[in-house]
């Protein structure tokens, strides 16, 4: 059994889910919850925009056409996704970042992603 990180949010609160449709998260459990097995670090909750999908698109990572092979129904502007920490910090770099739900992006994102970033692109409070 994969042991999950203690889920606390970057507020240092309990880790609020980030969606159930569609489902997110490295466990698929709606929470950007995360592990030592987790090398993407999926910890940032972020709102997708059409800019930043098709940005993900262009550096390699198409999350917007469905791979029903994986049960994937792809992502559109509007969900909500745990996102890899270093693809949100690469996005902020190029202008593009979507935004983020502090209360459900997870500690761990600050070991990869600036304090200061997540807020500079929070939807909720900080």
């Amino acid at each position: 059994m994969i042991e999950k990180d203690p889920s606390v949010n970057v507020l240092g609160d309990v880790l609020k889910p980030c969606s159930l449709d569609p489902l997110t998260g490295y466990f698929r459990d709606g929470a950007c919850n995360t592990c030592t097995h987790d090398t993407g670090s999926h910890t940032v909750c972020v709102v997708l925009t059409e800019e930043f999908l098709a940005y993900s698109k262009y550096v390699g990572n198409d999350l917007s056409t469905p791979r029903p092979e994986f049960g994937f129904g792809g992502l559109k502007a509007g969900d909500q996704w745990c996102l890899c920490a270093a693809r949100f910090l690469q996005a902020h770099d190029e202008g593009c970042a979507p935004k983020v739900r502090l209360a459900s992006t997870h500690q761990s994102a600050l070991d990869i992603v600036p304090h200061a970033v997540l807020v500079h692109h929070a939807l909720d409070a900080h």
